[in-house]
């Protein structure tokens, strides 16, 4: 698979990001830290640090600078997560209790507030002024999405520009931030940074419309939570939008609350796979990942541009 020769062509520096992405999480008060580690531990493929680190090979790269940025990234990522669940009321993530289920909301949130707070920590390590306030804007307008998603809880009605601006603002922003910050960080030309921040962008999109498809597709143990729990907990994704077209699911669709069964659940799940709801969702992937691989094209050719494309095409083509 591509994607482990992405890996293993950055296993020295990933193994450093790791080693200090544990070091920054550990707190002095032992519970905060306990339930950072938690989540830490817990896995996760470090998507951003990857993107941070072979943005960077188009500068002069040196993983002592570069590693503060990709760990602020990858914090920045878990604060969401954390807040995510409390926002869903999740129990289980990656088949692992939550911090907000394990501990309570209340240490939940705070714990994401240490990770944002840990996250602009880790770039004080950098001197440019600009890559903070990237970092700063990142982080408001990661907030903004959390905000709009409790905001368009079960409601079915919304227009698909505040699905694409919500998606935007929870997933797309941080891999543009990811690969333009690890440009400026490795002193690489502004245009190559600005071409880098839209690849990501464009990346990211496709990357969220794709795990919003496999909510629907993938299995429990795929997943690690049943299939269908965006709908079950209110968030109206790019599948539920198409399919709400069909008039045949329509009512289905809207009766779902928080207290639908399973076995209502896995009828619905049905109904909308029986519509085209996952085959136009995967047509908008497909142009988002088209435009990103576009851009590519106009970057230096090394391979760091060759892994970004085979990441991009595994992002967008995943089947969990």
């Amino acid at each position: 698979m591509k994607l482990k020769a992405i890996y293993s062509f950055l296993h020295d520096d990933l193994a450093a990001v790791e080693t200090e992405l544990e070091r920054t999480v550990r707190s002095e008060y032992g519970p905060l830290g306990e339930a950072a580690l938690h989540l830490l531990q817990a896995g996760g493929k470090r998507i951003r640090p990857v993107f941070v680190l072979l943005a960077a090979r188009f500068g002069q790269a040196d993983v002592e600078q570069v590693k503060h940025v990709a760990v602020a990234l990858e914090l920045i990522h878990m604060a969401s997560l954390v807040h995510d669940d409390v926002i869903d009321d999740a129990d289980t993530r990656r088949g692992r209790p939550t911090i907000k289920a394990k501990w309570s909301n209340r240490f939940a949130m705070y714990t994401g507030d240490y990770l944002f707070a840990r996250s602009l920590e880790r770039m004080a390590a950098l001197d440019d002024p600009r890559a903070h306030q990237v970092l700063a804007e990142t982080i408001v307008e990661v907030c903004r999405g959390e905000i709009e998603q409790i905001k368009d809880k079960y409601r079915f009605d919304q227009p698909l520009r505040t699905y694409l601006r919500r998606i935007r603002r929870k997933t797309a922003l941080l891999i543009a931030a990811s690969c333009q910050l690890g440009a400026l960080a490795a002193g690489a030309p502004e245009a190559v940074t600005n071409r880098l921040y839209w690849f990501g962008h464009y990346v990211g999109m496709s990357f969220q419309i794709t795990d919003d498809i496999l909510d629907f597709t993938g299995t429990e143990e795929q997943l690690g939570k049943p299939a269908g729990s965006d709908l079950l907990q209110g968030n109206i994704t790019l599948p539920v939008l198409y399919a709400l077209g069909d008039a045949r699911v329509r009512s289905k669709i809207t009766a779902v609350g928080a207290d639908t069964n399973a076995e209502e659940m896995a009828a619905i799940l049905a109904a909308i796979k029986q519509t085209d709801a996952i085959e136009r969702s995967y047509a908008l992937s497909d142009r988002y990942l088209e435009k990103a691989l576009h851009l590519l094209d106009e970057l230096p050719t090394n391979q760091a541009r060759s892994l970004l494309r085979d990441l991009a095409l595994y992002i967008g083509k995943r089947d969990y």
